[in-house]
This record gives C-alpha cells, structure tokens and sequence, in this order.
C-alpha cells in the first residue's frame, strides 16, 4: 500500500515475550538508531536518558540477555522509546513481571504518553491497568471490539462482555450487601463473601490484584478484613515470580516471588491461607 513504509517508521511495536540480542544493553538500545543513521553523539545521549525513564542507568555495559526478566522488558521498552515514533504499540507490556517492574513499567508508560504526546495502544488483561492507565478502552471478545469508551463508561456499567473480560484473575461477581459499618460484603458463592470499602447493594464485580493478596501457611494478625483457608491448586513459574492458583471455593489468583516461593515450601495441594484488605478490592 502506498505510505506504508512512512506509517511503519512512524510507530513502534514492543512484544509480550521480547526478544534482546546477545550484545550490550548499550548496542540493544542503540540499535534501531544506529540502523536510522542517527550520529554516535546523538545515540549516546538519546540512550542516556531513555535509560534514565526506564531506571537502568549505569547497565550499558552489561550483558542484556543475563538480565533478568523485568529487566529486559525494560531494555526493550528504552529501545523503542528512542525511536520515538508517534505511536508505540505494547503487547501486555508488564505479564508475568514482578511487582518492582511493573510498577516501573507503568510509570514510564503514563510519563511518556504525557510528556512526549505519545500514542500508545497497549493490550491488557489486567483489570487494574485497564482501569488506571489508559483514557479510552476497547473491550474485545473473540476478536471483536464490543465496547468502547472512558474507563468510568465502561466499568461503570455491567454487561456480558465486560463479566467474560472479568473471568480473568481475580474477577467475580456476585451480591453485594451494605453493612453499618459503611463497608459492603459481596457473596461470590460457594461460601466466599468479601468485604469491600465501597459501600454497594445489589449486582457487583469485583476485582483484587494478585500482588495485594498476602499468601502464608498459617493465618496473619493484621487488620486486613478478607481471609480465607485454601488450597494450591496450580503453580507457575514466572522467572523471578511464581504465580500460584488458591482454591477457597472460588480460585484465587496470587503471586509471590521465587524466594519467597522457596522459603514457604510450598507445592501442590498444600493448605495455605490468603489476605487480603477490603480497600484493596476495586468494586468494577
């Protein structure tokens, strides 16, 4: 097509599972300049400060394919970001990252639509980012834009499309009911009630991110409202993370890292208790 190639070199696509090359972190980032003819001078200070927004200074040396996991994401990140095109595609930019970087991840992605006026389209099937990032959200089911709207418009109202979207970790709807105490409890069924900080009445759906879920193998003395006794019933590992999938009636989605993973001992079918805090709970 006529103008694809001006189209193409006007936007920049970063994978879910990247790919970095078996050089320096410095020559990763440097590359796509390079290729564009971009002076030494310039791609020096341009990878400078892309390092600097992606909180890898001072790794421009290092091996990029021995970095961790997070950490290469964030390589592939500052490689497209000095390209600086108009549109920057992200496919499910932080999955399976830990905690550290994703927050990391996040931060750049709203400091670069803001200060650069960058266009981003980012693929998600994290509720809390669908809700916290962006300022317009495509809802897809099996291929098909259903929805499309602010993310007030979207998850303010309730719908098939949006429950199918919500079956993915952590989501649940059920029956909500005001308590004095201006707290609600939302029966999810199967014996499974949770206290939220929203007071609501009626149809709800919830969602709790799996890094604010306290996993242990004896109950925790805190002030947190929600626990629950379970069962492992599915372990994944995640490079520096393991995410863990408790049964308690309904399956809980948690994440721990590996070390924490180590120190626990856990495995298949061992009881285990999660934690949760009421204001954690994002009433959809």
């Amino acid at each position: 097509f006529k103008g694809t190639e001006k189209v193409r070199l006007g936007s920049t696509l970063v994978f879910q599972k990247t790919t970095v090359f078996g050089t320096s972190v410095y020559n990763n980032i440097a590359y796509g300049l390079k290729l564009r003819k971009v002076p030494k001078e310039i791609r020096d200070m341009e990878v400078k400060k892309a390092l600097e927004l992606v909180k890898l200074t001072g790794f421009e040396k290092r091996n990029a394919r021995k970095l961790s996991g997070g950490e290469q994401q964030r390589v592939a990140i500052a490689r497209a970001l000095v390209l600086k095109t108009k549109l920057l595609l992200l496919d499910e930019p932080t999955a399976n990252l830990d905690p550290k970087n994703v927050g990391i991840l996040e931060e750049v992605i709203e400091t670069v639509n803001r200060e650069n006026k960058t266009t981003i389209v980012m693929a998600t099937h994290n509720m809390f980012q669908a809700r916290k990032l962006p300022h317009r959200i495509a809802l897809m089911d099996e291929g098909k834009i259903t929805e499309v709207g602010a993310p007030a418009e979207v998850f303010g109202k309730l719908s098939k499309n949006l429950a199918r979207f919500a079956a993915v970790d952590n989501t649940f709807t059920g029956t909500a009911k005001a308590l004095a105490s201006r707290t609600s409890k939302v029966d999810v069924g199967n014996g499974v009630q949770i206290e939220v900080t929203t007071q609501k009445q009626g149809t709800a759906a919830i969602f709790i991110n799996p890094q604010d879920i306290i996993l242990s193998k004896a109950p925790v003395e805190s002030s947190a409202r929600n626990t629950f006794k379970g069962k492992i019933i599915q372990i994944s590992d995640l490079d520096s993370l393991v995410k863990l999938k408790v049964d308690v009636g309904k399956p809980f989605t948690v994440q721990v890292t590996k070390q924490s993973f180590n120190d626990l001992e856990l495995c298949l079918n061992a009881e285990v208790f999660i934690t949760f805090k009421a204001s954690s709970v994002q009433v959809l």
